[in-house]
């Protein structure tokens, strides 16, 4: 039976190959592949050497993500990208994509890896309307009350999580949001998850862990939807972010790409005629920011972006609610919005 070892040197004699199939947002520059990080975002963090031997001091397929220390071989990558946990299913993996038998003549099992946009969309069927759960009770502590437009959000009881790959399974309860791309096809989850216990003013609501939020499927180019996206369209990182101009402004169609470097990447439908950019407050965010100002130039789309007063929008909601971030709005948007999105005598339009 081939080892890993083995496995592991066939991989690195394919290396940029590798590297084009698992983390397909990065680039070659010299005899490097650069990406952002193991979740396949664009940068420079993580580095795989292309040439080099099979094996030894300067093997090709070693890698190193000089942003957290992690460092391997292409297996590595291969098991976290497909967020797989068996070693076995590992070496099918690296099989399949080295056309590869399997070994002792077993049959190939058609498998979901647990990272896949397949995974994703099993793991949102299994989830359940938010309304009267654990999730709705979060986001209303985080002020977010009005729920028209959320059909991408559910929750899930017991949804798996694991620290490491050295650390048991727990389960957790989880607000799940779908990422759909620009024809509304499902191709990834977002997973928040929660406390049981409730929200406190130290986690927010979200569960005592070390990385209480997880992705998992294609993310780049979608996000989380809410409201139906014609000509105008309100662009975030976070759920709660785009969630929070929603309550001060419900009729406003939004996204949510995740991180900033995903909302930098987010498809641009040749309808829209504007653009609003959610700003955090930080240097990540300023630039995405720059980025999608490049991008909608280019594209003929008009950009506004719209600043919160604190560090992001739900600080400014939880602290001076709906009103108060709508009266803040109000300026920073196009005189044709205002009229069309802010509500009308106080009332709501949850039409969206």
């Amino acid at each position: 039976m081939q080892s890993a070892s083995d496995l592991a040197a066939d991989l690195a004699a394919h290396a940029e190959a590798v590297c084009r199939e698992y983390l397909s947002n990065g680039r070659r520059q010299g005899s490097y592949w650069l990406v952002g990080n193991l979740d396949n975002d664009p940068g420079r963090s993580l580095f795989v050497r292309l040439t080099g031997p099979a094996r030894g001091t300067g093997a090709a397929g070693r890698w190193t993500d000089a942003a957290t220390g992690q460092h391997g071989d292409l297996l590595d990558i291969i098991r976290e990208t497909c967020r797989l946990t068996d070693f076995a299913d590992v070496a099918d993996e690296a099989r399949r994509f080295l056309h590869l038998p399997k070994p002792d003549g077993r049959p190939t099992i058609e498998r979901v890896a647990s990272g896949s946009p397949n995974a994703a969309r099993r793991l949102f069927a299994m989830a359940r309307q938010i309304r009267g759960t654990l999730a709705e009770t979060y986001l209303a502590a985080r002020g977010i009350a009005d729920l028209a437009g959320t059909d991408w959000l559910r929750f899930h009881p017991t949804c798996f999580y694991r620290p490491d790959r050295y650390s048991p399974t727990e389960t957790w309860p989880a607000l799940i949001a779908a990422v759909t791309d620009s024809f509304g096809t499902l191709t990834g989850v977002h997973r928040t998850w929660l406390d049981p216990d409730g929200f406190s003013r130290a986690n927010l609501g979200k569960a005592p862990i070390d990385t209480p939020r997880r992705a998992m499927g294609r993310l780049r180019g979608g996000g989380v939807r809410f409201g139906t996206t014609a000509d105008i369209l309100a662009a975030g990182e976070g759920i709660e972010t785009v969630l929070s101009v929603r309550q001060a402004l419900p009729a406003l169609p939004g996204i949510a790409a995740l991180s900033a470097a995903h909302l930098a990447a987010i498809d641009l439908s040749p309808a829209l005629r504007r653009l609003y950019v959610l700003r955090d407050v930080d240097p990540a965010g300023d630039a995405a920011l720059k980025a999608l100002t490049d991008r909608a130039r280019t594209l003929g789309i008009e950009l506004i972006p719209l600043t919160p007063s604190r560090e992001d929008f739900n600080e400014d909601l939880m602290a001076f609610g709906a009103d108060g971030l709508r009266h803040h709005l109000r300026s920073q948007l196009a005189p044709e919005d205002a009229a069309r999105f802010l509500p009308i005598g106080g009332q709501r339009d949850k039409t969206a």
